[in-house]
């Protein structure tokens, strides 16, 4: 058989039938023998696989994935339903997660594709399309062992051309032909195995037990390895790098093995009802046009039934009016689709998954397979686990829940929004979290602690310190704190301290509502903040254009930071403002290497400017003096667009700015201009729209100062304008106008 296929699966159903086995053997780890017979329970819902993982790296993992439309899963439901034995024999997994060196994985498959040569020997040129036409929509037939022996022989053709027999297939065929002698040896007669239609051949024709001793012995020394089941999601199987199976639909391939009669009908009544429900206008005469058509395309393309192609074709090009945006919805919902299997609760894990498991349970935290969001409201008991829970995953390496931006605005830190998506790799983050600790918050605990100890800068530190107070870890926070306390004391390169405060501001802020102290983090942060206020002036001092950029992303950090920690801080705003102040100073006099770059220096005054501690005027005057013709081109134009980032309306208040940047670009030198070009670009680019469009009219229009513009003087209100809009205001509001008493005619 073929993994993963429906037509495949039911030919496996009907030959167990026909056959009526006494042992069942099925390619897959050895492992697994003794938790396959959990297939039986009704809480191991497929998709499902199994998980190895070597014991001591648990990343050194496999997974073997199963679907209701694979063929071994089909298999085992037959045995472990009608009590019979039912072994896996392939090389254990325990081999696969030997040394390095070693080419032996825990299953692999044929470097050339074995369907693709029968299908170009057939003259097809597209292999899916072909194995779906011979197999997978075809129904099986009296004898329903008869397709394996036309496979069988088709195979054994292909292997006596040459087909890639490497040495791990050698390998693993001589473990699966010791495992059928030991069936034998146990009294089985009537015996099944299923498994790649590839190694029938070597199966079939067995050699001497000498002889597969001698292969076996080659293999690598075995590593401890732990099985259990997993779920899986039809999402991962479609994938075919990682962990995935490669199955392109296999949404698609379960409804054709779980649907009686005709599938197309059903499968495009689905699609009609998923289209509106997205609103889109589908009736049931879409759904028979659809029919009709998928059903006329599969004739002229000589198919037996019409396939996904012919059923996709359909679904544009009636149900969708051509759109492939919206026939996009239907193959993420439909052909691959969302499916989340179950595994009971008898299934091995470790300890850390079992917790995990209960909080789920408690918290009401399902996982599912389709992203979904979450907003929480962390002034409520369950809502503040939650947080909790999902902020410790993080930082085991589980990231469930990834940070959203929430729907209701709201700038309170009692809120937190989450979008939720369950990936089946998670099995194996957690078994490699279990080194840490038995429960969830123990193994976070431990985590924070080891990564505290290991980390390089400062900034991973204060990172570190908002995460345990994000996941609730008073335990770890102590430990953490001390080793930020000693790494702060040597660290003197003001980039990190800068990248490093506002992490720890932003703990602080989580105080009030999670409960907790922040005595110790206030210090800290003051401290940090007062050492970048002495030392930010001189390390701006001739950086080059990238640290130039990376150095204005962290002003404007600190800068927020600072404004939120000088509430409790006394003197630290005016410290900063003095800070600034200097930076702004620093003209490079002698050469760009001994002043601050033009972007931080301009950025320096727009701070000071935005917090009110420069007016207008003297902006003006700053700006006038860095677009003298002393100063070069390319410093002015980075000054222009540290001024200007984070909002350009300013030069739509007070047109004096504006007519100051027009005059100064208008007598850039030719030679000079296309250096300062890109510059400019950037800058302007960064703008709203409107600012832009506003900016250009005003150019446009003629010359730019305050006379010409008819603008009022900065402050001052131009009355006219603002009586011509007032009917206009009255009629939208639904009042009556008021009218000024010179306009009626009466004294003021």
């Amino acid at each position: 058989m073929r993994h993963h296929g429906p037509g495949s699966a039911r030919s496996v159903a009907a030959a167990l039938a026909q056959l009526r086995p006494d042992a069942v053997l099925i390619e897959g780890p050895p492992e697994a023998d003794g938790i396959v017979g959990l297939a039986a329970e009704k809480d191991l819902v497929p998709p499902v696989a199994l998980l190895a993982h070597a014991v001591d790296d648990p990343a050194r993992a496999a997974f073997w994935p199963y679907a209701e439309f694979s063929p071994e899963w089909v298999a085992i439901r037959y045995a472990v339903d009608r009590d019979l034995p039912v072994r896996f024999i392939d090389l254990p997994a325990a081999y696969g997660f030997g040394a390095a060196d070693t080419d032996v994985p825990a299953a692999d498959e044929p470097a050339a594709d074995p369907i693709a040569l029968l299908a170009e020997a057939a003259g097809h040129d597209d292999p899916e399309r072909w194995w779906e036409d011979v197999v997978e929509h075809r129904a099986p037939g009296a004898d329903a062992l008869a397709p394996f022996a036309a496979v069988a022989e088709a195979m054994a053709a292909l292997r006596e051309e040459g087909l890639g027999e490497s040495r791990r297939d050698l390998l693993r065929e001589a473990h699966m032909r010791q495992r059928i002698r030991a069936a034998r040896r146990a009294g089985h007669r009537r015996i099944a195995v299923v498994c790649g239609a590839f190694h029938v051949p070597a199966l079939a024709a067995m050699p001497t037990i000498a002889h597969d001793r001698a292969l076996l012995a080659e293999l690598p020394k075995k590593t401890r390895a732990d099985i259990t089941w997993v779920p899986w999601t039809h999402r991962r199987l479609s994938q075919a790098a990682g962990y995935g199976a490669g199955v392109e639909s296999p949404g698609w391939y379960h409804h054709l093995h779980a649907a009686e009669g005709d599938p197309v009908p059903r499968w495009l009544a689905r699609a009609a009802e998923l289209l509106r429900a997205e609103d889109h206008p589908v009736s049931s005469a879409h759904v028979i046009e659809a029919v009709r058509l998928a059903e006329t395309l599969a004739a002229l393309r000589g198919r037996p039934l019409a396939g996904l192609t012919e059923t996709l074709d359909a679904v544009r090009a009636v149900m969708c009016d051509g759109s492939d945006v919206a026939l996009e919805l239907v193959r993420d919902r439909l052909v691959i689709g969302d499916a989340l299997g179950e595994v009971p609760d008898a299934a091995p894990a470790v300890p850390l998954q079992r917790d995990l498991t209960r909080l789920q349970r408690t918290l009401r935290l399902k996982p599912v397979a389709t992203p979904r969001d979450l907003d929480l409201d962390l002034r409520r008991d369950t809502d503040a686990a939650r947080s909790r829970l999902l902020h410790r995953l993080r930082l085991l390496g589980v990231d469930w829940g990834v940070p959203a931006r929430s729907a209701v605005a709201s700038t309170g830190t009692f809120r937190e929004s989450w979008r939720l998506c369950w990936q089946p790799e998670f099995a194996v983050r957690i078994a490699e979290a279990a080194q840490w600790g038995t429960t969830v918050e123990e193994a976070a605990v431990a985590k924070a602690v080891g990564e505290a100890r290991a980390a390089a800068e400062l900034a991973e530190l204060t990172g570190l310190v908002e995460t345990c107070l994000l996941a609730g870890l008073p335990g770890a926070l102590p430990a953490v704190m001390r080793v930020l306390a000693d790494r702060a004391a040597l660290d003197t390169d003001v980039a990190h301290l800068a990248g490093a405060l506002p992490a720890l501001v932003r703990a602080l802020r989580y105080g009030d509502v999670r409960g907790t102290d922040h005595g110790a983090l206030g210090a800290a942060a003051t401290g940090l903040a007062d050492r970048i206020c002495v030392g930010l002036p001189p390390a701006c001092v001739g950086l080059d254009a990238e640290h130039a950029a990376t150095m204005r992303a962290r002003l404007d950090e600190v800068h927020g930071a600072i404004a939120l920690l000088a509430a409790d801080a006394d003197g630290l705003a005016d410290r900063w403002a003095a800070a600034l102040r200097s930076l702004a100073r620093r003209e490079p006099a002698g050469g760009p290497a001994t002043g601050a770059p033009g972007l931080l220096r301009g950025r320096a005054v727009r701070l000071l400017l935005d917090d009110g501690r420069l007016d207008s005027d003297e902006a003006g005057r700053r700006l006038s003096l860095v677009l003298s013709t002393a100063n070069a081109p390319a410093d002015a134009a980075g000054w222009i667009e540290g001024f200007l980032t984070g909002g350009g309306a300013l030069l739509l208040h007070d047109p004096r700015l504006l007519a100051l940047l027009d005059e100064w670009l208008t007598g850039v030198p030719g030679e000079a201009f296309t250096d300062v070009l890109p510059l400019l670009r950037r800058t302007f680019a960064g703008l709203e729209t409107g600012v832009r469009r506003t900016v250009g009219a005003r150019v446009a229009a003629g010359p730019l100062d305050a006379e010409h513009l008819g603008e009022p003087a900065a402050g001052e209100l131009d009355r006219g304008r603002a009586d011509a809009a007032v009917p206009v205001m009255a009629m939208l509001l639904g009042v009556r106008p008021f009218i000024p008493r010179q306009a009626a005619g009466r004294n003021t």
